[in-house]
Parts: C-alpha cells; sequence; structure tokens
C-alpha cells in the first residue's frame, strides 16, 4: 500500500504506521502568531487585545471622532432670508453637534467614544445654554407680552432641548424598554426651531425686536451665566489639586456653554441691532461679546486648577471665570442702558 509502512518484531503482530496529516492554514497562522507554549500564548494574546483597544478607543475614539469645535466662524448652512439669525444659529448649532461631529454625551462605554470626557462635556454644556436660550425666546421673544399665548413650535421646541443629554436607548434606571435618546430629542427640537423660524420669515409667528424683551432675555441668560460662575468658584476655593478628574469636566462644560452663548448672542445682536443702536449700548454690546469669545476660546493642553496666586502652574477654571464673570457685568450694563434710553 502506498504511504503505508508495515513494520513487524520477531513473534510480534503486523503493526501499521499511518501519515501524520500536515496542519492546516489556520493552524499554521495560530502557531506563528501565539507560538506553541501556553505562556507565550497568554502573552501575545495579552499583547494584541491591548493593542485593540489602543486602537478602538485611542485612535478610532480619541482622534478620529474626537471633537471640541468651538468654531466662532461657523455660520449655519442655510439661511432664511427674514426669519430670526439667532435661532437659526441655535438650529444650527444643534444639528452639527448631532449629526455632523455625532452626539456622544450618551455614548455607553463600549462605543468608541465611550471614554471621552472633554468632548462630552463640551455638548452638554453647548445644549445648557441652547436649551435656556429656547426658554426666552418662548418666554420673552416669542410672545406680544408675559400674559400672550405661547408659541407652540417654541413650546415643543423648549421641551426637545431640555431632555437630559446623557440619556442613551437603554436606560435601565428608567425603563426595561428601549426609551428615545437624547439625540433624536434635539433633532425633533431643531425641527420645532426651524418651523417657528419659518413663520417668523413669512410674518406669522411673533419675533419682538423690543428693548425690553431683549433686556429680559439677557438679564436671565446673565443669571444663568451666574450660576455656573459660583459653581467654578466653589471648586476652585475647595479643590487641593492641581490636575485631577472634576476640573476638566467643569471647563469644558463652561467652555461649550459659553461658545454657544457667544454664538447666540452675536446673532442676537443682528436681530436686535435697531434696539441696541437706539440705547447707545454698541460699545459695551460688542465688550460682552469679544469676553465670551475669549472665555471660549481657551484651550489649554491640560486643565489645571492650582492652588494659591503664588503657584507656578497655571488655574485654567479662575482664568475662564474672570472672563465669564467679567461678561455677565457687562451684559446687566446693556441691560441697564437698554432700561434708561430704550
Amino acid at each position: 500500500m502506498s504511504g503505508l509502512v508495515e513494520t513487524r518484531e520477531e513473534g510480534a503482530p503486523a503493526r501499521v504506521n499511518l501519515p501524520v496529516p500536515a496542519p492546516g492554514p489556520l493552524r499554521r497562522f495560530l502557531r506563528r502568531a501565539f507560538g506553541t507554549r501556553p505562556s507565550t500564548a497568554a502573552r501575545r494574546i495579552l499583547v494584541a487585545l491591548a493593542t485593540v483597544l489602543v486602537l478602538y478607543y485611542g485612535v478610532l475614539g480619541g482622534l478620529v471622532m474626537h471633537r471640541v469645535d468651538a468654531d466662532v466662524d461657523f455660520v449655519p448652512p442655510r439661511a432664511l432670508p427674514g426669519g430670526s439669525h439667532a435661532v437659526g444659529m441655535a438650529a444650527a448649532l444643534v444639528e452639527r453637534e448631532v449629526t455632523t461631529h455625532r452626539w456622544t454625551a450618551n455614548d455607553p462605554w463600549f462605543f468608541p467614544t465611550g471614554l471621552l470626557d472633554n468632548m462630552p462635556n463640551f455638548q452638554l454644556g453647548m445644549m445648557r445654554a441652547i436649551g435656556r436660550f429656547s426658554i426666552e425666546l418662548m418666554d420673552t421673544i416669542g410672545r406680544t407680552r408675559g400674559t400672550a399665548e405661547i408659541d407652540a413650535d417654541l413650546e415643543r421646541a423648549t421641551g426637545f432641548l431640555q431632555f437630559p443629554g446623557d440619556v442613551w436607548l437603554i436606560d435601565l434606571g428608567k425603563s426595561w424598554l428601549p426609551i428615545v435618546p437624547a439625540e433624536v430629542q434635539f433633532r425633533a427640537g431643531v425641527r420645532a426651531l426651524e418651523s417657528y423660524n419659518a413663520r417668523v420669515a413669512q410674518g406669522g409667528a411673533m419675533f419682538a425686536r423690543r428693548a425690553d424683551a431683549l433686556a429680559l432675555a439677557l438679564t436671565r441668560l446673565g443669571a444663568d451665566l451666574n450660576a455656573r460662575a459660583a459653581l467654578l468658584d466653589r471648586h476652585v476655593q475647595t479643590s487641593r489639586r492641581t490636575i485631577d478628574f472634576v476640573s476638566d469636566d467643569i471647563f469644558y462644560f463652561n467652555k461649550g456653554m459659553l461658545y454657544a452663548y457667544y454664538m447666540l448672542l452675536r446673532e442676537l445682536g443682528r436681530d436686535f441691532e435697531q434696539p441696541i443702536a437706539a440705547a447707545g449700548a454698541g460699545l459695551v454690546w460688542a465688550q460682552a461679546l469679544e469676553s465670551l469669545r475669549k472665555a471660549s476660546q481657551l484651550q489649554p493642553l491640560v486643565v489645571m486648577n492650582a492652588p494659591g496666586e503664588d503657584s507656578i502652574f497655571a488655574n485654567h477654571l479662575f482664568m475662564q471665570g474672570f472672563y465669564m464673570k467679567r461678561a455677565t457685568v457687562q451684559l446687566d450694563e446693556v441691560v441697564r442702558t437698554l432700561a434708561v434710553r430704550g
């Protein structure tokens, strides 16, 4: 028989040695990749797993998908003649973060962006400012007086934009069934804002370009900035670490909020250009915008919260808080000027 070898010892039965089959391609690959000894295979598996995690979270999530977009030159891609510049900007900023850059604040740990914290906090800060702005649209600018009927589109937009930004498709703390995630709610808010702005452009919705409406809205937005400044102050005074895992969260949340407020108020200045000019508040208005812009453009490599004025390290929260407080003071001066001369 071909391939078979018969051997026989004296007094022993005949024995046939069968040929050993050659290892397949997969087995040869695994032997080359992981070795033949268990200890070698274990070490190489750990190295391979670490490499995959670095590529998945570090490269894909940390480098490719990570985006803290504080571009002050951003303009809405679809201009609406006759509509509100500020409303158009609010809708465009939400659309950019949710669709173009992708919403990351509610990503679970197994997503590539699940371990990020700067970008999610930046997006949450932006939504805080936009959500607060939508309330002022509904309560002051989008109605004739405080007792007038609330605009239905603004009411829907405000409800959607107030939705918690960290809610994902599954939240066992709320329901055992899938729920509507934050980004879906925000897209619905964008549609409501666009619907309202389209009616403003056609003259079918109220957008009160009155000095008193602007003053009331600025008072409330300034109060929101003051609340965040107070939280920042408490952390600076109580924290004893130059670098920690809380300072950067506060910094990037504030950065997103300040950026959104700068973009919204810049466009609101275009909507209320005539009342601002009539009150002689143009200079202080520009100064307030500049303070917000500078606060939003701080971009340290590592956020530091150095204690004491004699430290050799920077305190980026203190710097951010300085611009934030200066902006609130300047906005308050705008409000007083509008009340006196408007």
